[in-house]
């Protein structure tokens, strides 16, 4: 167990040294085994990793979805769900707001990425807002905390990640983030509700929109709910796997994206390009976090480490409870998926002991990356906005990202006593 800690205190020095945390993790997670196994084993055992990630067909769910993402981003899909959301809440006070949460969630149902939605929300939902005279902590706010839906509701790639490491069923993952997709997003326009009654002038209300218009912008989403029917519904029906669905998926989006007139030959070559630097990011994080779980599982920890907790004689709940605040704790100083694949060798066999379901802990750990994200000093999606927004200061985003937080810190607290919320359609796929 001794070396395990030395391994983990490496990697925060590392981090202090602004190393960034996936070579971090690779390094001493080569080095640690190099000590314990010898040179020659530890590089075969290295490029073994390296090569099985690279080939894996399961992994290429991975890209597959960052592609499908990126295509509905630029064929403007985006931008006619925030319009059909604002045609039925734009009238109420904060509406604007709310209407940004259902877009990001339904924007969420075919990207799979917290950055690339509030990214894409940022541009879509802050000028309408900042022109009809939103608070920019509020703004900035909603779309950083409705960013983070896209990673809860499926397709995920922080699930399907999750779903390899841990060897989950993929296809039960994503129907288990439905439920507690809608809870965070509820919980968040629970926040807009309360932060427009305290402060009215930081979310005005906006023109009530007759219903042949609402009518006419609901046709205009179309081709979001046949992606989300095609790709979702064959994968909870058994139709096809997470992979086919993936491939099905992103090949629908380039032909949407080609129809509607905004593919030419330079933004294909755009979506390709963004799409292989986020999947080159994700798999160098994830070969990373494979060779440090290796060193891990290799000294005592992960069992010293259960046979202490287990003997504490505390309810598994409460076991379980504390450590989702570890992980609320590390997700304000450390990269969110870093963060996962760093704990998972610890954490998941102690999960599994105490007799608790895999995919309901699947969800926790999307829930705590949520609030990662946006939880200041480090929280990705804060650092998105503030790239994007630049006539916002950095301070205004962190304050009004705080009621979000608690938003998401009590959706957790949901999902961790009533798990029938994450199980309940997983189990309809038996």
């Amino acid at each position: 167990m001794t070396e395990s800690l030395i391994g983990f205190g490496a990697i925060f020095v590392l981090a202090l040294m602004r190393v960034p945390l996936a070579f971090a993790m690779g390094f001493v997670g080569f080095i640690g085994l190099g000590l314990l196994r010898g040179w020659p084993a530890t590089a075969a055992g290295a490029a073994q990793v390296i090569y099985e990630t690279g080939f894996a067909y399961t992994l290429s769910v991975v890209p597959l979805f960052i592609l499908m993402g990126n295509f509905v981003a630029r064929a403007g899909l985006a931008q006619e769900l925030f319009r059909a959301a604002y045609a039925f809440v734009g009238h109420v006070r904060g509406g604007l707001a709310h209407a940004t949460v259902l877009a990001c969630a339904g924007f969420g149902a075919i990207c799979g990425s917290s950055i690339a939605t509030a990214a894409t929300m940022a541009k879509v939902a802050y000028p309408s807002m900042k022109k009809l005279g939103y608070a920019d902590y509020l703004s900035t706010g909603v779309i950083a905390a409705g960013g983070t839906l896209g990673i809860m509701i499926p397709p995920s790639t922080i699930m399907v990640i999750y779903g390899i490491v841990t060897e989950t069923h993929i296809g039960k993952l994503f129907a288990a983030g439905v439920l507690p997709g809608l809870v965070c997003a509820a919980m968040m326009m629970g926040a807009v509700v309360w932060i427009t009654w305290r402060d009215p002038s930081a979310g005005p209300a906006g023109e009530r929109t007759s219903w042949r218009n609402r009518l006419a912008a609901v046709r205009n989403i179309w081709g979001v709910a046949l992606l989300v029917l095609v790709v979702l519904g064959g994968i909870y029906g058994g139709v096809f796997t997470a992979t086919e669905g993936a491939g099905i998926g992103a090949s629908g989006a380039f032909f949407f994206a080609l129809a509607r007139g905004a593919l030419t030959p330079r933004v294909a070559f755009e979506v390709l390009v963004e799409s292989a630097r986020t999947t080159a990011m994700l798999f160098t994080i994830l070969i990373a976090a494979m060779m440090f779980a290796s060193f891990v599982n290799f000294t005592t920890m992960p069992g010293d480490l259960k046979d202490w907790i287990l003997h504490l004689g505390l309810p598994p709940l409460a076991i379980v409870g504390a450590m989702m605040l570890i992980y609320v704790l590390l997700g304000t100083i450390m990269e969110e998926l870093s963060m996962v694949l760093l704990t998972i060798p610890v954490f998941f066999p102690i999960v599994m002991q105490l007799g608790f379901d895999p995919v309901w802990f699947g969800v926790l750990i999307v829930l705590v990356v949520q609030i990662g994200l946006i939880s200041p000093p480090v929280g990705m999606n804060l650092f998105v906005l503030n790239s994007l927004l630049k006539g916002v200061a950095l301070a205004q985003i962190f304050r009004g990202v705080w009621l979000f937080v608690a938003a998401l810190v009590a959706a957790l607290f949901i999902v961790l006593e009533f798990q029938s919320l994450a199980l309940w359609l997983p189990g309809l796929m038996n």
